[in-house]
């Protein structure tokens, strides 16, 4: 059985999580000790009494650690690639690529270990220096979704440990073993004890003991928005600094004078590839009336083509969904889409080789933004098509949402292009590109229900991991 991480002892659980493979649920990836309350505790107080050392520590230490941890990911990718497509599901392309994208982040944050700057200020005052400089917020509380089981947790640890926090860290109940690698890797890179603290376990457990710890400064998290916001009512009782990524409904518009060529790749890879299981899909397709119907069948011939199956299988496109509950959500949306009026091409469960949760990908064809299928996330390979007259009914269609993480236009005028990012309600816009798949060193996060809290990712994880602090001196 893996066990948990606390103190730099590693601890067995209450019990053990049966860590199994979505594409063939008969196979057992391994065991997973299940963390209690008390653990939370142990960790907790670890990483408090771990803190001072930590943050008043060289930062050529904690560069070099996180450059050690991105060569080994970067040396075991294709290993650690293949238990991550076992446990998620995602292809092994895919899975090998978020394995790299982890390595990337953690070499990222080396670097810019070394690089946290502050200001000289001239003070208003004669004789008096003013300096602002930035310090760890403290002990951080990560909490991460199981659709990216390594690439989250990297674009988190990484920021935490780059600027002198200490981390208490569960990863999602459904893929522990990505997770559970990275914290090998980490402690095996010579983490002192305490710094670096793994509590595998259910969210209603483990999750609600880390962000209620009076010991526990800030909370980052990324997962569904009613526990999104659950969350952050929780955190403010403690008021702890908070930063939520949560859904996403995203749009793509596609304009008349869109080139097929780019278009239609780039939807195919945002709508459908890792499943759909992303937040920054493209699960909004709004299209021009003038190319709507050559459109609509070049996507729809496209999509029936792509091959589901073992994400092993280096000729499969799309894995299984993660697991049978979410399966069964999905399988319920495509019925309610029906139910609604929607022309639905696709969405039926398949039967692989093994006993796995394989769904056809789906489009809801002559959908509507008034319909449930089209408005709430599924997190599944399924997309409405909305069908619009102009760009100003694209650009309304595309912001009527709760949500505002991510959008895209494909189109070859340079004045939509431009409109279209300046007026998308989103926090990412794109341009003929797919919706999903973002770089590591730029601001990652959205505006409305989607995120709450500073941006991830790149230099901006410095606003939430640090907090500035205001010294005066006055020599005399």
């Amino acid at each position: 059985m893996k066990q948990n991480l606390v103190a730099g002892a590693w601890l067995d659980g209450l019990d053990a999580i049966e860590n199994r493979n979505p594409a063939d649920v008969s196979e057992v990836i391994g065991l997973y000790a299940r963390a209690s309350a008390d653990h939370v505790d142990q960790a907790a107080q670890a990483a408090r009494a771990a803190l001072p050392d930590w943050a008043g520590c060289s930062p050529q230490v904690r560069s070099d650690l996180l450059e050690a941890v991105a060569q080994e990911l970067l040396a075991r990718k294709d290993e650690i690639g293949r238990v991550l497509a076992r446990e998620e599901g995602k292809t092994l392309a895919e899975a090998t690529g978020e394995t790299a994208r982890a390595a990337q982040v953690f070499r990222f944050f080396a670097g810019e270990a070394i690089r946290v700057a502050g200001d000289a200020i001239a003070s208003v005052r004669p004789d008096v220096d003013v300096d602002v400089v930035r310090e760890p917020v403290g002990v951080v509380g990560l909490i991460t979704p199981w659709n990216f089981p390594i690439a989250i947790p990297a674009w988190k640890i990484a920021p935490a440990l780059a600027y002198g926090n200490t981390v208490v860290f569960k990863p999602a109940d459904l893929t522990p073993a990505s997770a559970h690698i990275l914290t090998q890797i980490i402690h095996n890179a010579g983490c002192p004890a305490g710094v670096f603290n793994l509590v595998m376990g259910q969210g209603s457990v483990v999750g609600n003991a880390i962000v209620s710890h009076p010991q526990v400064d800030a909370i980052s998290f990324t997962g569904s928005v009613p526990v999104g916001r659950g969350l952050a009512v929780q955190a403010a009782q403690g008021m702890k600094k908070v930063q939520l990524e949560m859904g996403g409904k995203n749009p793509i518009v596609v304009m008349d004078d869109a080139d097929l060529d780019i278009a239609v790749p780039a939807i195919l890879n945002g709508a459908f590839y890792s499943t759909g299981q992303r937040c920054t899909a493209s699960s909004r397709i709004i299209v021009q009336g003038g190319i709507h119907d050559a459109f609509v069948d070049r996507l729809t011939t496209e999509m029936l083509a792509l091959k589901v199956g073992n994400p092993l299988d280096p000729s499969v496109q799309i894995g299984p969904v993660v697991s049978e509950k979410q399966l069964n959500g999905n399988l319920g949306y495509v019925d309610l889409a029906k139910q609604e009026g929607a022309e639905v091409i696709g969405g039926e469960r398949i039967q692989g080789e093994t006993d796995g949760y394989f769904q056809a990908p789906a489009v809801f064809l002559n959908a509507t933004n008034a319909m449930r299928s089209t408005r709430e996330e599924i997190f599944g390979p399924c997309a409405s098509v909305i069908k619009v007259a102009d760009f100003d009914e694209a650009l309304a269609s595309a912001n009527d949402t709760e949500f505002g993480l991510s959008s895209g236009i494909c189109t070859s005028s340079l004045k939509y292009a431009r409109e279209f990012k300046r007026r998308s309600q989103a926090g990412m816009v794109m341009v003929n590109l797919p919706t999903a798949g973002v770089d590591y060193h730029v601001p990652f996060g959205g505006r409305k229900g989607s995120s709450h809290g500073s941006r991830e990712q790149g230099r901006y994880a410095a606003e939430f991991y640090t907090i500035v602090k205001t010294a005066y001196s006055f020599a005399g």
